[in-house]
């Protein structure tokens, strides 16, 4: 994908964007709290409990904060139920969206996500409509300014990495599901930081919109998707014409 690819764009900004709403480290707080209900407190042996924390130091969360999640995760500290879902449906010009939430309220985040979609001119879809249209893939964001091309490349597919693609300010390293933990250890190990982490949800396509006004449709239905409370991540098989670009910047 190219620099100018709105889906890869909006990912790998999406941490100072949360972190501008105040919502990152509640988002965070729910996924350590999670990881810990499922596979125990030690990071060691808790694959997705350390790249959690992995996510957490580098957006600055205090460490009381991922102290208390630990705590909620384990019983010591009483708390709701948290259940993650996914939802999926389609946006202006048809454009494919699963929408991440972590919710204690399962109601509330369904009506809270429909009512989005319908607002924004989409509508929700059933369970699996997607799911010819993306692949789960563990996905690495690296800044071009952290690391030299080759030396990432090496060892990112020397420990099992799919690809390394390369953006305009960034690499995008993908990994299958199975190798996420093993290509996040070689990467610290190898004293690369990583600018964001996560298991992604991949357009096998993605749609190219070349009309301004549906661009702006389809980043508005994304952002208020991303305003929401219990929405974790927003996943989109949409790219926006590199002629676009220039004008959306300027009204922004």
């Amino acid at each position: 994908m190219s620099g100018h690819s709105k889906w890869a764009t909006t990912k790998r900004h999406k941490a100072a964007v949360d972190s501008k709403r105040g919502k990152l480290f509640s988002i965070l707080s729910k996924e350590i709290a999670i990881a810990v209900r499922d596979g125990g407190k030690d990071p060691e042996f808790n694959p997705r409990l350390r790249t959690v924390i992995q996510k957490a130091k580098a957006a600055n969360m205090p460490a009381e904060n991922v102290k208390k999640a630990i705590q909620k995760g384990t019983g010591e500290i009483p708390g709701v139920v948290i259940e993650e879902l996914i939802y999926e449906g389609y946006g202006p010009a048809g454009v494919g969206m699963i929408v991440e939430v972590t919710t204690d309220n399962k109601n509330r985040t369904v009506s809270d996500v429909r009512s989005t979609f319908s607002k924004c001119g989409g509508n929700m879809a059933g369970a699996g409509a997607l799911a010819f249209s993306f692949q789960r893939k563990g996905q690495f964001i690296v800044g071009r300014d952290k690391v030299a091309e080759d030396k990432l490349m090496e060892i990112a597919l020397e420990a099992g990495a799919e690809d390394v693609k390369t953006e305009d300010d960034c690499y995008e390293v993908l990994c299958a599901v199975a190798d996420f933990d093993t290509v996040a250890r070689a990467l610290e190990e190898a004293g690369i930081e990583v600018e964001s982490l996560e298991l992604a949800y991949i357009p096998n396509n993605t749609i190219m919109i070349e009309d301004l006004d549906v661009a702006k449709k389809v980043l508005r239905m994304v952002e208020r998707l991303e305003d929401l409370d219990d929405v974790k991540s927003v996943f989109a098989n949409y790219e926006i014409a590199e002629a676009l670009m220039d004008q959306l910047g300027e009204e922004a």
